[in-house]
């Protein structure tokens, strides 16, 4: 027996995953139209669509993590100070070249 839509229940945690990866992409469609747009009033409406998205997607993800359906580990100190040294010399380095 075929399967409906109407058959088919997505758990909380599903259904919550699902939202979160939509506005995620819904956000990277807007971040390349941002970057694209070659006129003020059509890139004010992006970023205006941009800047709800990213507060919807953030409370989705504040509602994954209260439920404990998403699980944020801290970077380790010396993972941070790696990082942060890596892009330090990038910038010198972009900065050394544009002099």
């Amino acid at each position: 027996m075929k399967q409906s839509k109407k058959d088919i229940m997505l758990s909380e945690k599903d259904a919550l995953q699902d939202m979160l990866d939509i506005e995620k992409l819904l956000m990277n469609y807007y971040s390349v139209a941002l970057t694209e747009g070659s006129s003020t009033a059509f890139r004010k409406e992006i970023l205006k669509n941009y800047t709800a998205h990213e507060k919807t997607q953030f409370s989705v993800f504040e509602q994954m993590l209260s439920r404990g359906y998403y699980e944020v580990q801290p970077a380790p100190k010396m993972m941070i100070d790696q990082n942060a040294e890596k892009f330090s010399k990038a910038k010198k380095q972009m900065s050394t070249a544009s002099a």
